[in-house]
This record gives structure tokens, sequence and C-alpha cells, in this order.
């Protein structure tokens, strides 16, 4: 009793690196004393996004699968060095999960990313509902006196051709910063995707051929608002305001075909949904000696309402399938964080707490295989499922650092406590449980020369199951031969991570990371006993563990090219240099409770990214990402999975115009041949998105380019705050 929908295998991507900033000059930009596209620290790497034409030309979801270490599961879902990961936007979690998180991020512009931290093992201070590591997306900020204004025009040409403006304005006056984005997206594109499914419960064994050929179009507004009053020397009060409306369309032609089988499933769904977010934050230093506290209010809602509407053909019998789907979202939370800096012996003490209420309300209306049509919401269904979820969630956390010669210690506690309460019309009773849990975490580095860090970490970590996987009515597919539901009983998952690495020149790092995850849910095809029905939904699993190994070093192509003595002319200036940035991944699963039919051995994949600086002062970026046939997680890469992108260029006008030539999936060999083996099933799986496309992306800068002295944020730094809810 589903809507049908493509199920969401995303694509893969990898590392781009740009220039960090910390003030600007006219268009020269400055990290510390030196240029950098990357900054690799002990905790974290920060990668800057919004001047490199290749990351910032396409949406934020493009951006981050671009990163170091980052790869999309063949399923969906988001991993970094091979560690679950939860996505801060601003240093606020956000509260959406699966597709409507992904979405969201296709949503908004990568125009408008200022960097990406990437935190692999983050600490007390963040919430412990951050299962292996965190990607914060840091958006945009100016801090310019005047008014200033940037224009920017993406222009997408595939089978499709469609443009997506943006206009970007801030500014300073006396006390008041200010900044306001308002653009909007129009993206058309395609995706086959096919199974082929034994339902080895039958003797002899059932095989079901199924093709799915979705054109989907996605539109959305997006306006995104900050102002910052300046109170005291000391003290600021920020406010931000962020609004997305979409309005989405698919439309499916659908086929199953077996032995005496000759099944068709017609669709179109419409999507119209609404993103508000709010914060309202308080910063001020409390004394010479570095003490700060910061007070942070925050509020998201989140509404969508899919309506499908789908006819099926077979043996000349005709029926409908249709869906009416109201969700709605609404989360806050309000939080404090103290500082307590002691600079002479090195030692400091942060503290904090956090209150957040997270809502959810799906109400999912359906007729199916009945004559009796709901024709976009205008007929009377069947069947009515109501979904409610309510959670509840208090923390404190402690956390100590100390400098000890070459040393530097961090220890911290969280303390959490959930209450949570599911209720769903096809359960008799509610689902309801209180969790109290502290979560330790340790930091240690050592600091072996200037430039050489080794790094040890430990934490443990709690992730509450996304509404995506415990609502019943979150379907990705629906028809005769296929159903789709969440599990309304998933537990938490908790893991234990450990990490060991070295990172060096603040461009190198290695290093290995180990992890166990209890009660984890992944996503899985089954089928009962006796019946030609492939089930989708997620399944807990009692224990996986997990072994990382990476590497990411650049080569420095000047070097060998242009002679030492260029080489070291240039080596702080990167955005100068020419270089190819590697990175390598190796990842191993072992599972409790799943029964492999396939090599459980470990699988690499590979990266690459160089910048080439052309005559006419053209700069060529190129994007290649491998990886080979093998085991992800549960699922086995039966055909190497690539990409290759290639991008040029070129600023104009004293750099107030730059234009941009892209190429993304030059050879059109992104796409995904995999195997999932479940109860009573086998299915073997394929999936094609419209990836290769060409782009013009064209930025236009005007206005007062002064610099501006004053170190002042209009975006709500919240990079150790808690909220969220589900993940």
């Amino acid at each position: 009793m589903r809507s049908p929908q493509t199920i969401p295998i995303r694509l893969f991507y990898e590392p781009v690196l740009l220039l960090q900033k910390l003030t600007q000059l006219n268009e020269i930009q400055i990290f510390g004393n030196r240029r950098q596209y990357i900054k690799v620290e002990s905790d974290k790497t920060t990668v800057s996004v919004k001047d490199n034409g290749m990351l910032n030309s396409g949406n934020a979801l493009d951006a981050v699968k671009r990163l170091p270490g980052v790869v999309a599961s063949p399923v969906g879902g988001l991993t970094l060095n091979s560690k679950n990961v939860i996505i801060y936007i601003d240093g606020a979690p956000s509260s959406l999960t699966g597709t409507d998180l992904q979405n969201y991020l296709a949503s908004l512009p990568a125009k408008a990313i200022e960097k990406v931290e990437l935190i692999y093992n983050p600490g007390a201070a963040f919430d412990a509902n951050a299962s292996g590591s965190i990607i914060n997306i840091v958006t945009a900020s100016k801090r310019m006196k005047g008014v200033n204004a940037s224009f920017n025009i993406n222009y997408n040409f595939n089978k499709y051709q469609k443009p997506s403006p943006q206009i970007l304005m801030n500014g300073k006056e006396k006390n008041l910063s200010w900044q306001t984005m308002l653009g909007y997206n129009y993206i058309d594109t395609d995706q086959i995707h096919g199974t082929d499914q034994d339902f080895t419960s039958f003797t002899p064994v059932k095989t079901l051929s199924q093709r799915n050929y979705t054109v989907n179009t996605f539109r959305n507004l997006y306006f995104r608002s900050g102002v910052n009053y300046k109170l005291t020397e000391k003290s600021n009060l920020l406010f931000n305001y962020n609004l997305n409306l979409g309005n989405n369309r698919g439309v499916t032609e659908a086929s199953t075909i077996g032995e005496g089988i000759n099944y068709e499933n017609n669709g179109i769904t419409k999507d119209k949904n609404n993103v508000h977010e709010l914060s309202l934050q308080y910063k001020t230093k409390l004394d010479t000696l570095g003490r700060t506290l910061d007070i942070t209010a925050y509020s998201n809602f989140f509404k969508r309402n899919p309506i499908n509407e789908a006819t099926a053909f077979e043996d000349n019998a005709f029926s409908y399938n249709n869906g009416n789907i109201n969700f709605d979202l609404k989360n806050y939370y309000l939080k404090y964080d103290f500082s307590f800096p002691f600079e002479k012996i090195g030692f400091a003490i942060n503290t904090g707490g956090k209150y957040n209420i997270t809502k959810v309300n799906d109400l999912g209306k359906y007729n199916i295989n009945s004559n009796n049509s709901g024709i976009f919401g205008s007929g009377n269904y069947a069947s009515v499922i109501n979904f409610d979820y309510t959670e509840n969630n208090l923390a404190f956390y402690a956390e100590a650092r100390q400098k000890v010669k070459k040393f530097n210690f961090t220890a911290g506690l969280r303390y959490e406590n959930y209450d949570v309460e599911r209720a769903s019309s096809t359960l008799t009773d509610k689902i309801k449980y209180v969790n109290n849990n502290f979560f330790p975490s340790v930091n240690v580095m050592y600091e072996a020369t200037k430039d050489i860090n080794f790094i040890g970490s430990f934490s443990k970590k709690i992730a509450q199951p996304g509404y995506n996987q415990i609502d019943p009515n979150n379907s990705n597919a629906f028809d005769k031969y296929n159903t789709s539901e969440g599990d309304i009983a998933l537990k938490p998952v908790y893991f234990d991570n450990y990490e060991l690495k070295m990172s060096a020149f603040n461009y190198v790092q290695i290093g290995a990371n180990y992890t166990v995850a209890k009660d984890k849910s992944m996503f899985v095809f089954s089928a009962k006993d006796g019946e030609l029905v492939a089930n989708q939904t997620s399944k807990s699993f009692d224990k996986i563990s997990t072994f990382s190994a990476f590497a990411n070093f650049p080569i420095p192509l000047d070097y060998f090219f242009k002679g030492k003595e260029e080489f070291m002319r240039r080596v702080n200036t990167i955005d100068k240099m020419n270089y190819i940035f590697i990175n390598i991944n190796y990842a191993k699963n072992n599972i409790d409770g799943f029964d492999f039919k396939y090599s459980t051995k470990g699988n690499f994949n590979y990266a690459a990214q160089a910048q080439l600086l052309l005559p006419w002062n053209i700069t060529n970026t190129m994007n290649y990402f491998y990886l080979p046939k093998g085991n992800w997680e549960i699922y086995h890469i039966e055909k190497p999975i690539q990409q290759f992108d290639i991008s040029f260029n070129k600023d104009f006008l004293n750099k107030n115009l730059k234009i941009g030539l892209h190429c993304f999936d030059v050879f059109n060999q992104n796409e995904v041949h995999a195997l999932i083996a479940g109860k009573n099933l086998d299915t073997r799986f394929y999936e094609k998105q419209d990836s290769r496309t060409f782009r013009i992306s064209l930025t236009y800068n005007f206005g007062n380019l002064k610099l501006e002295k004053e170190e002042t944020n209009i975006n709500t730094d919240k990079v150790n705050q808690g909220g969220g809810g589900l993940k």
C-alpha cells in the first residue's frame, strides 16, 4: 500500500580541493600564512568550496560526494573513511533523513557553501547521535563594508537544458551586517533502474525481471538570509532564516516479466514540499581571558505532500495504485556552551547542555489494485496509515583539554537522555523507550615535529533510526510484485569508534579506523516463503565491525616539471601550483547474522583530483573516481563504478567575472551493478542515472569590495551544537 518510486541509489564522486578564506581583500584569499585548498588537522579536514569552479557549479550533495574519503553507498547514504556520517549545516545537525535529506542537499546550491569540515571522530561537545563522523557544511559569508552582490547562473546541457540562476547580496553598516541569497533551480533528469530477482524458496527457482524508467523534474525556490548585530565590543546577536520551496514531478514506466507474467505499471508522482529554518544566537566574550558563552535557539519545519497515481495492466485487467501522503516534521532545540581556557597552563574546559524536541506525523492514504481511482487526491481511498513519532532529548557534556610538552590530551563525557514514542495505526500498542547513557570520548595528539602529528582517538556514539527507516508510509516501491515499508521496531545503533592516524604539512593524512556497530540497520530485499513478492525494508544486524585504512596526499607536479626552486617559491600558494591529490581507501566488514553468498574480502577505492594551470590564466581541474568489483558493506559490486570529470575556469574583468565550462562523467561510465542476498531472494540490480552533463557557469561580482577588517560573521556558527533528532 505504497506509492511506487525508484530506489534512491546514489552515485560516487570524490575530492575537489580549494582555497580557504579568513580575510578577503578584493580577490586575494589568505588562510593563516598559507594559501590552501585543503587543511588537514588533528580532528578534522577543512575543504574550501566557494571559489572552486567545478565544485561550486552544482549543488551541495554533488560537492559533498567529491570530498576526500567520502563515498556514497550503492543504495544511498554516505560514509567518511568508511564510517557512517551525520550531515550538519552551519554547525546544526539536520533533522531530515534518507531521501528527504539528499533531496534537500540537492536543492542547496554549492555556490552558497564557504567550506566543508570533515570531522572524523567528534568529541563530547557534539551530539552523541553522530554515529561515526560529521560532515559540517558551512554556508558562505562575507564581511565587507557597503553593499556587495554576486550574480550566478548555471546552464546544464544533456537531453534536457535548464538554467539555475542565483543572486547573493551582503553588506555592513556600522554595527549591522546582513546577507541575502535568492535563487531558483530547475533540473530535469532521468534514471533507469532494473532488477533480476531469484526467488529461492521455489523449486525450481522462479525469476522476475523488472525494469523502471523515470523522468524527474526538480524545481525549487530558495531564500537564505542572515543578520548580525554587534551589541558591544564583546557580544553579537545573530539571526538566520532559510526557506526552500519545492515542486517536483516524476513520470515512471515500469514492467515485470517472468514465466507467464507480463505486467506493466506506469505512474506519475507530484510532490510539493517546503522547509523553514530559524535560528537566534547570542555570543559573548565573558572576559579578557578568552572565556565565552554561546546560547542558541533553533527550529526547523519540514512538510511534503507526494501524491501518486499509477495504472497497471496484466492480462487485460485494469487496476490503480494511488497514494496521498501528508508528512510533517517539527524540530526545536535550545542549547548553551561555556568555554573556560587557562592559557598559562595549557588547559581548557568546555561544558554545555541542550534540550531538543522532534515531532513527526505522517498520514498516508492508499487505493491499491482497484477501479476506485484517487486521481491526485480527488478520489476515495481504501486504507489509511497514520504514523506518529515524538523524541525528547536532554543532554549535558564536559570536555577538558590539556597540553603537556608535545602531547595534547582531550577527554570528554556526554550524558544523553532519550524519551522516544512511536505510534502507528498498524500497531495495537505504542512503542516507547527511555534511554539514559554516558558517552565518553578521548583524543591524544603527539606533535612529532612542527608539521607532523600523530593522533589516536576513541568515542562511543548512538544513532537513532531515521524516520525513513521506521515509518510504514515511507515506501520506495509498491505494485503487485513489490512492497516497501519502514520497520517501526528498529532499535538505536550503538557505535564504538577507534582511530589512529598521522597528519603532515596540512596536506597529508594516513591512518586507520575500526568501528563496531550493534543493531545497525541496512537496506535489504527479502521474500516470504512461497510468495512471488519482493519486500524492500531495513534490517537490523546484531554486530557489524568495519576496518578501514586511508591515505590522502598530494603529488606536486611543479617539483618534477619546474624544479625544486620554483616549487619552493610556490609552496605557500597552492592555488598557483600544478598538482594531483590522491585519495586511497580500503574497507572490510564482518557482519554477524548475515549469510553471504559471495566473498567477504575487503575492497579498495581510489580517487584523484588534478589541477593544471594552462596558458591565458585558465585553470583546468580533473577528477577521477574508481570503485572496483568487490564488497561494499552487504552489497557485492559486480562491475566497477567510475567517473571522470573535467572543468575549465577563467576570470575576466579584474576577476569580477568568472566563467566555467564543465563536463561531468565524460565517458558516461557511472552506473551501478550490484548484488544483494536476502531471505529467499537474490537480487541483482542495475541503475544508470543521467550523469553525463555539460555545464556553463557564470558568476559576476559587483559592489563595494573594500577590505573589512572586523571579524563579524552573520551566519550562525554552531559547530559544536546539539539538536538534530532523527538520523
